[in-house]
């Protein structure tokens, strides 16, 4: 990829050649194209961790579902991708064609993922649309995408609402609380620290949590 950093007016501004590649589908809205990784511009995908809540209640692991409907359909393909920003993880944001389709509105029209209007308002149209159908995504409950990483990444709710329990570490050891309990709702979980969620309480005490005494 060609890219020259132009200082204009003191303004920093990347300026960037057309991306052309083999798509490696990373999750519903990001892709590797070739060696460059790309999050698709203005379209927010349900997080590989994230889960939804069919009409009939069944919960079900959207996020997988989404990146699945994704990779069948782009994977191994030729996509061109035009520069658009480069986001806080250091990904190339993007608009990207495969065949002549712009794939964030296939992405959109297909309910696989959202319109992300802070971003922009491309999909916006296309989304109230797919919403009318009630297709693919906007045919279960669910929290946006959006919503799904602020909550888990205060550690405070679970990603999946079946495995509430917290497995805190603090310096009397390994403690879990369950809901009710009085230290629960205050207690934030870290993973990169070693701290868990679990399922039940047998899978905490078996992996070396006690029970909180109150």
């Amino acid at each position: 990829m060609l890219c020259i950093l132009a200082i204009l007016s003191f303004v920093p501004t990347l300026a960037c050649s057309d991306i052309v590649g083999i798509v490696r589908v990373i999750d519903g809205d990001t892709i590797d194209v070739g060696t460059d990784r790309i999050r698709l511009h203005a379209i927010d995908a349900p997080e590989i961790d994230q889960t939804c809540e069919t009409r009939n209640g069944n919960l079900f692991a959207c996020g997988i579902w989404a990146r699945t409907q994704v990779h069948e359909r782009f994977q191994g393909r030729v996509a061109t991708c035009d520069p658009l920003d480069v986001d806080r993880y250091g990904r190339i944001v993007a608009q990207c064609r495969v065949a002549g389709e712009d794939m964030g509105w296939v992405i959109v029209s297909e309910g696989w993922a959202l319109a992300f209007r802070r971003y922009g308002m491309d999909y916006d149209l296309v989304e109230k649309a797919t919403l009318i159908t009630a297709r693919g995504l906007h045919g279960v409950r669910m929290v946006t995408p959006a919503q799904h990483r602020m909550v888990r990444d205060k550690g405070l709710f679970p990603a999946d609402p079946r495995c509430s329990i917290k497995g805190n570490i603090s310096p009397s050891g390994k403690v879990f609380h369950v809901r009710g309990q009085h230290f629960y709702r205050r207690t934030r979980i870290n993973e990169a620290q070693g701290e868990r969620w679990f399922c039940s309480v047998s899978d905490a005490q078996k992996n070396g949590w006690r029970a909180a005494r109150r």
